[in-house]
């Protein structure tokens, strides 16, 4: 069966998993797979999880916050952010999971902080048109 090359890569990780049969992943336009001898393509991947079977039938799972997928002459290219990578599918789910809660409650916070810097500068600013106007 013929077979291709994965090459992933983040800002602190790099993985190269060779003899895989096919990859199976999700896009704006929905999921998509790719097998060996694809035309070349280029896309933005959503956020979640991927998957791909290697030549010994065994899937393997994906996880990261979206990336840019590029495949050509029969090398699949990912370049991400951060990703997790593991054949357990309920582990890489809860991970996933787990992570996306870390980001939200981060998220939350900083959404806070700069919702209070913006009531902070219209009390200035407003302190300020009535100091003006008293003046």
């Amino acid at each position: 069966m013929k077979s291709f090359a994965l090459h992933i890569q983040s800002a602190t990780q790099y993985t190269l998993v060779e003899e895989l049969t096919c990859f199976v992943g999700a896009d704006s336009s929905g999921s998509f797979g790719i097998l060996s001898g694809h035309a070349r393509m280029i896309t933005a991947l959503n956020y979640g999880l991927a998957r791909y079977r290697l030549q010994n039938d065994e899937w393997r799972y994906l996880a990261f916050p979206g990336g840019i997928l590029y495949f050509v002459n029969n090398q699949l290219y990912i370049s991400t952010r951060r990703y997790l990578s593991d054949p357990d599918y309920q582990r890489i789910s809860t991970e996933l999971l787990e992570q996306l809660l870390v980001e939200e409650t981060q998220l939350k916070k900083i959404k806070d902080s700069l919702r209070q810097l913006e009531q902070e500068m219209f009390r200035r600013l407003w302190q300020m048109e009535r100091s003006e106007i008293k003046g």
